[in-house]
């Protein structure tokens, strides 16, 4: 009898390979090796030995020799690429069953040239992970695509020429750590000019009058318009950058101030108020198209208050799990499959009326320099689950139901509506009042954009005003003047950033989320609720790279790159010809870089000078951000709080800040019980209380920071008593006798008790919460991204010092030992796994001389950063990673 033939499928994820497995039968067998298995360097110390010597080779790429790139595997693939070549020996053929992107493309090149397989490869792709898109999949298989491979290599190339070229020069000449990328520099500059344009803005005051107003029963608000034959100014004929009218506006409209609008508001009173004019317009709304990734990013922070890396992360997921086609898509293709689901359902769920007669077609989405298409993303299958269907639950629930209904209202009918509006006459002033009913909802009933419930915003949408008609009489019940100030321009969002970048062509949809991430990471961007503030760092980085590489931070060109690389796709563009014309030659990067380094001043390029604070000098130096003004010949110095805003800066904050530099701050009060005065301070990080003084540079007084939702100036003395008492234990748990005490951390206040953090809610406060409160919290399910499950206690680990135990996380049971954790294998059950053979798995990952990092490294890790050579880790940006920074308060400079 003749063995039966065993394919080995690969797969990125173990998500992916456990949803793949239900669908293919026992000869095949469907492994994951876990995204990436080669890549360039990431450190020097990755770098082969006959390389170290070039002088290239901190690059991980030769530029003289045809662009060719060192690819290494990482540490942490070795042993999963050990495992595939293990089970290749046992497979007749390979099949490559990565995603269908230039990222997928590679993955397989990279598997191909690694495992060096002696059997047939094929190439498997779908865009769905369903039983039928795999069936239909295994019967067509094609090559791997050379093209995509090299769209992506020269991607790669490209984003680590630009971060290590120019990011060595932005160390020199302002602070070690600080890094530039192709498309993150660009990100950081769009932000930050939005802050430089909210600087410069000026506020600007105008009135105007508001009345209320009666037909019948019926009661409406009407707004003036114009007054003595003139339109009444509005913050939108307001010049921003100056606070006042448009120059174009001045003839035609007339700007009340307060004294003006209240004396017409009571003139008003005793006008007879009549109806000029009433027009009705009916006009249709057609569906937006379905998801791209752009738009789902968008909508999701939008709707769900996701950031675009955790929609990423659940759309991932979804797609792994079998629910969503491919989530990383510029096109709005549907399928016929997908549209025949989606009409189906419509039918069932909401009759045919709000079905159209033919398919709503949408054709694939071409953004300047679209990559390669796949349909939108959408519901998987012929038939679509409904959301409460699926036994989804939380973010995956909340992502799926709003695909689910963006697809379904994609092809709904349209929504037919009557927009009204009325002019009312009263004295000289015309008033106008504008409402709105739907006649029919349409696409409304399942998808209403930027609202969670379709039936709630239906209602919301709708203005009704009573039945008006030309020569009515109107009853007043009063008018009332009102004060508006102009707003600055609004901060990008995570939303706004990823439209903008979209539509200047910047990235691509899988660079999105990761940018953004990256920006935030490396400290040139903070959130403050869901705007992206830059910080002094990022004004002064975008300052350089503007003065002298504006090249690489304009929207232009570098929409330009990411069409040269879809041209590379394409096989219309050579990548190696296209490197050479970026980085070499007298026009290359290179030169560019060896001939500013000349010309950029050290100083000069670390600070920034803002118009309306032209008396100080921001800076930017190794530990952070600092304000200087001068002080007799010398000048005095003080730190920025990382939680200032620019644009919010003003001269009364800096001068508070140098003159505690100066003075030292006033205890606010004395600690009973240790006699040390405690003081209110702010600092690089946010206001705070200290206890005591700093009397040597090795001192370190305790310190906690005032809560958010507290301003430093409303810190009494027993708030501040109470914040240095912090951690402060209530009571013992009658269960476990074991202290319950409540703290202040990093991510708010909190409970402690037994290693079990739990955060103090909005519901309770952190000043005045009872002990039996904080059993209460204790009491409930742990909630968040960070809940497990303990499965299994198996007591110390062979040396004695460290438990072992097995949990179940987020992402499934693991065994944690220590600050480490290990994979639990496919064919083990967690609750099966003894001690011995979680010791095993542990030295497997980690080496046998592994420890479990519970105890930190003090004076062997100083030594050893000192030693270390400057060449770091790398992202996606391609720019070296910032090292650990330190606290810094002041510094003093000569002028």
């Amino acid at each position: 009898m003749s063995k039966a033939s065993k394919s080995l499928v690969i797969v990125e994820s173990p998500t992916k390979a456990k949803t793949i497995r239900k669908f293919l039968g026992k000869n095949y067998m469907v492994e994951s090796c876990m995204g990436h298995i080669r890549d360039l360097p990431q450190s020097a110390k990755d770098i082969p030995e006959k390389f170290k010597k070039e002088k290239w080779a901190s690059l991980g790429v030769n530029p003289d020799k045809d662009f060719a790139p060192i690819y290494c595997i990482p540490k942490n693939k070795t042993k999963i690429v050990s495992e595939l070549k293990k089970k290749l020996k046992d497979a007749d053929e390979l099949i490559l069953a990565t995603d269908e992107d230039r990222e997928g493309e590679s993955i397989s090149w990279h598997l191909l040239e690694v495992l060096n397989p002696q059997v047939p490869v094929k190439r498997m792709v779908f865009h769905e992970i369903t039983k039928p898109a795999i069936e239909k999949a295994l019967k067509n298989f094609r090559d791997i695509d050379k093209n995509l491979v090299k769209a992506q290599e020269a991607r790669r190339i490209l984003d680590r020429l630009v971060g290590y070229t120019i990011s060595p020069l932005v160390w020199k000449k302002i602070a070690y750590g600080l890094s530039a990328g192709r498309v993150q520099s660009v990100a950081v500059k769009l932000i930050s000019e939005k802050e430089m344009q909210r600087l410069v803005f000026k506020r600007s005051s105008y009135w105007d009058l508001s009345a209320k107003l009666k037909k019948g029963t019926q009661e409406f608000d009407a707004k003036i318009q114009i007054t003595s034959g003139k339109r009444v100014a509005q913050g939108k004929d307001f010049d921003g950058t100056t606070g006042d009218l448009l120059k174009d506006k001045k003839a035609d409209v007339i700007l009340l101030d307060q004294k003006q609008a209240e004396k017409l508001a009571k003139d008003l009173g005793t006008e007879a108020w009549k109806v000029t004019e009433v027009e009705e317009s009916p006009f249709t709304r057609k569906p937006y198209p379905p998801f791209i990734t752009s738009s789902l990013q968008q909508d999701a922070g939008r709707k769900l208050n996701l950031g675009a890396r955790d929609t990423m992360r659940a759309a991932q997921s979804l797609y792994e799990k079998g629910f969503i086609t491919y989530m990383r898509t510029d096109s709005t293709f549907l399928s016929q499959q997908a549209i025949d689901a989606a009409r189906d359902s419509i039918k069932s769920l909401y009759g045919k009326d709000y079905m159209p007669k033919e398919p709503r077609l949408y054709n694939a989405k071409k953004s300047k320099g679209a990559q390669e298409a796949h349909e939108a993303i959408r519901p998987s299958g012929d038939v679509w689950a409904t959301p409460d269907d699926t036994g989804l639950k939380d973010v995956e629930f909340k992502l799926y139901d709003l695909i689910w209904k963006r697809t379904m209202a994609s092809q709904m009918s349209d929504a037919k509506q009557t927009r009204v509006g009325v002019k009312i006459e009263a004295g000289k002033s015309i008033f106008s009042a504008s409402g709105m009913t739907i006649e029919f909802p349409g696409f409304l009933r399942a998808y209403v954009e930027g609202s969670d419930d379709a039936d709630v915003a239906l209602e919301n949408r709708e203005v009704n005003l009573p039945k008006m008609t030309k020569g009515d009489s109107l009853k007043c019940d009063g008018v009332s003047a009102k004060d508006h100030e102009t707003k600055p321009p609004a901060r990008f969002t995570e939303a706004s950033l990823i439209q903008m970048m979209e539509k200047e062509g910047i990235g691509r949809p899988s660079t999105y989320a990761p940018t953004i991430a990256t920006i935030q990471e490396r400290g040139y961007v903070r959130k403050d609720g869901n705007a992206l503030v830059p910080t002094f760092t990022a004004l002064v980085l975008s300052k350089l790279l503007s003065r002298y590489f504006p090249e690489y931070v304009d929207t232009s060109f570098t929409s330009a790159m990411e069409q040269s690389l879809d041209e590379v796709a394409d096989g219309d563009l050579d990548s190696i010809e296209y490197l050479g014309k970026i980085y070499l030659g007298k026009t290359g990067l290179r030169a560019l870089v060896e001939k500013q380094e000349k010309n950029i001043d050290a100083d000069e390029a670390r600070s920034i000078e803002f118009e309306n604070l032209s008396k100080y000098s921001i800076r930017v130096g190794r530990y952070g951000a600092y304000v200087c003004r001068p002080d007799g010949e010398e000048e005095v110095c003080a730190s920025l709080p990382d939680a200032l805003a620019p644009a919010d800066m003003t001269a009364e904050a800096i001068e508070k800040l140098i003159d505690q530099k100066i003075n030292g701050a006033d205890a606010l009060c004395k600690d009973e019980k240790s006699g040390l005065p405690i003081y209110v301070l702010s600092g690089r990080f946010g206001p705070y209380v200290q206890l005591g003084d700093v009397n040597s540079d090795d001192a370190k007084p305790k310190r906690v920071s005032i809560p958010a939702t507290i301003k430093p100036e409303e810190v009494t003395p027993d708030i501040a008593k109470f914040l240095i008492s912090l951690p402060k234990v209530l009571g013992q748990n009658p269960d476990s006798k074991k202290d319950v005490s409540i703290g202040l951390g990093r991510f708010g206040p909190f409970v402690l008790h037994d290693g079990d953090f739990r955060s103090i809610t909005k519901a309770y406060s952190l000043f005045t919460i009872t002990f039996e409160e904080t059993l209460e919290i204790l009491s409930q399910p742990k909630k968040g991204r960070g809940t497990v499950k303990v499965i299994k206690e198996l007591g110390k680990d062979p040396s004695g010092t460290t438990d072992i135990q097995v949990l179940d996380g987020k992402y499934g049971p693991y065994i944690k030992w220590g600050k480490k954790n290990v994979s639990i294998p496919e064919n083990k059950k967690a609750e099966d796994i003894e001690a011995k053979e979680a010791w095993t798995l542990i030295t497997d990952k980690f080496g046998p001389d592994v420890t479990s990092g519970d105890k930190p490294k003090k004076k062997a890790a100083k030594k050893t950063a000192k030693k270390a050579k400057k060449v770091v880790k790398a992202d996606i940006e391609e720019a070296p990673t910032k090292t650990a920074k330190k606290k810094i308060v002041t510094r003093k400079k000569k002028s």
